[in-house]
């Protein structure tokens, strides 16, 4: 029996690591004559990934973190998708667009919260303004089960998507109530079977742990009911407390959280029940049946982490389009505006909507390595990170490695001269154990890091 007691301690601010540097070194300094730049060198033999943002919703869910905005107005979503045709097309003049895309991905908000038409006339643009999808693209679409219905799902499906990820975050009465986001069973039940009889072969569901009422018990029924629905892949996020950032957060009283030692056994759970009936866990918080892709890219060593979690296509420049998206190549990161005034100002002077960003150094480029080998596969190869680049790693890491120290005594990390390996309980620990490698964190006192909790 494992004591998450003695772990409490581990539950400090630390970042997610979707990317590293992570977005809080974003500067303004970066701007788009630099992203011009840099596509002007672009490798034309480098496959792209596109991810879109949808960012409307009808209302607030008081959990969520990402850049939303409320509307019930419909001149709204189509001055948006004016404004869409407006980046494409500049984007054109600097970036290749007939290189081969191998992934696409609509977030948000929403993205299902736009009309079946207004789905299809977006698909459309992006289809010409990116002609070339490899045969193999993985595309794929975050849906809100209660703004979804059979005319999406035949504009998605004609418009080539193959995955779909609807979110649940829990199934509890009280939880759904507290949450703003009163979502039945049934709801997900129906929009699953219409995507199913789509014949979409790929489909993920979004779960949270750490919300407000929560217990193991209320998530264990919640978990329990999920699996009836036989999803291919799951997603069980740690939610992200950040009233600083979001003020719908600070409508919870905190009170009604479970403490960290409670939301350890909440995961221990889910990772046990997930595991004994047929899925295998992958990176922190993903679960997917042993045929699927993502399992086997673990068995490969070739699990790759993004903005959109975990994928199996990695070698691409992922290109952000729409409000508040997120670019990045093999040295750099770049942002569009976050508000919709600044974004619309800027494609209005026919510029990239370009708002910050980050030219990566070559010590982020091996530290961004060696915490995304870390995030995706729970390992690290020694002898491959001082061949790539061309370094001895106890020495470039001098200063770090006595820093994972404590999670060695802890039997959290094993480590030799060939390799780190993270035991199976350090799993639910490993933003923890990639902090000693961040660089920018260690510049930063641990009072003042404006993070969610690890646990």
């Amino acid at each position: 029996m494992i004591d998450f007691k003695k772990f409490e301690k581990y539950s400090k601010p630390g970042p997610r690591y979707t990317s590293y540097p992570t977005a809080p070194e974003f500067s303004d300094k970066f701007t788009q004559e630099d992203l011009i730049e840099l596509y002007k060198n672009q490798d034309d033999n480098r496959n792209i990934s596109l991810y879109l943002h949808l960012p409307f919703c009808r209302s607030a869910c008081y959990f969520c973190g990402c850049n939303v905005i409320f509307t019930s107005k419909e001149d709204k979503k189509v001055r948006y998708i004016e404004y869409l045709k407006k980046e494409l097309s500049i984007l054109k003049k600097y970036l290749n667009t007939n290189r081969k895309v191998s992934q696409m991905h609509f977030g948000g908000g929403t993205p299902t919260y736009f009309s079946p038409e207004q789905m299809k006339e977006i698909i459309s643009l992006l289809k010409q303004t990116f002609p070339n999808f490899s045969d193999d693209a993985e595309i794929s679409c975050e849906v809100d089960p209660r703004f979804f219905t059979k005319e999406h799902m035949e504009v998605l499906k004609a418009g080539g998507f193959n995955r779909l990820s609807f979110g649940v975050q829990d199934l509890n009465d009280q939880v759904q109530k507290t949450i703003h986001r009163v979502q039945p069973y049934e709801t997900t039940q129906n929009v699953m079977n219409i995507a199913r009889e789509a014949g979409i072969k790929s489909i993920n569901v979004d779960l949270i742990y750490g919300l407000p009422h929560q217990t193991a018990e209320t998530f264990h029924e919640t978990i329990k009911q999920v699996i009836k629905l036989n999803p291919d892949r799951l997603a069980v996020f740690n939610y992200a407390h950040v009233p600083w950032l979001m003020k719908t957060m600070r409508k919870f009283d905190e009170s009604t959280f479970a403490p960290a030692s409670q939301k350890l056994v909440i995961l221990k759970d889910t990772i046990d029940f997930f595991t004994t009936n047929g899925y295998k866990m992958v990176g922190m918080d993903h679960f997917a049946k042993p045929e699927d892709e993502l399992f086997k890219a673990i068995k490969k060593g070739e699990l790759h982490r993004n903005f959109q979690g975990y994928t199996t296509k990695g070698g691409a420049d992922l290109i952000g389009i729409g409000l508040t998206s997120i670019g990045n190549g093999i040295d750099y990161y770049a942002q569009n505006y976050k508000d919709l005034k600044s974004y619309e100002a800027a494609l209005d002077e026919g510029k990239l909507p370009t708002f910050k960003g980050y030219k990566l150094s070559k010590d982020d480029e091996i530290r961004q390595f060696v915490i995304m080998e870390l995030m995706s596969n729970f390992s690290l190869n020694i002898k491959r990170v001082e061949n790539k680049f061309n370094i001895k790693f106890n020495e470039y890491f001098k200063e770090d490695l006595p820093l994972l120290q404590e999670f060695v005594e802890a039997e959290l990390v094993s480590m030799d001269d060939e390799k780190i390996q993270v035991s199976p309980t350090g799993t639910m620990l490993i933003r923890n154990i990639c902090m000693p490698f961040d660089a920018y964190l260690k510049k930063i006192p641990e009072n003042k890091r404006r993070f969610s909790k690890t646990i």
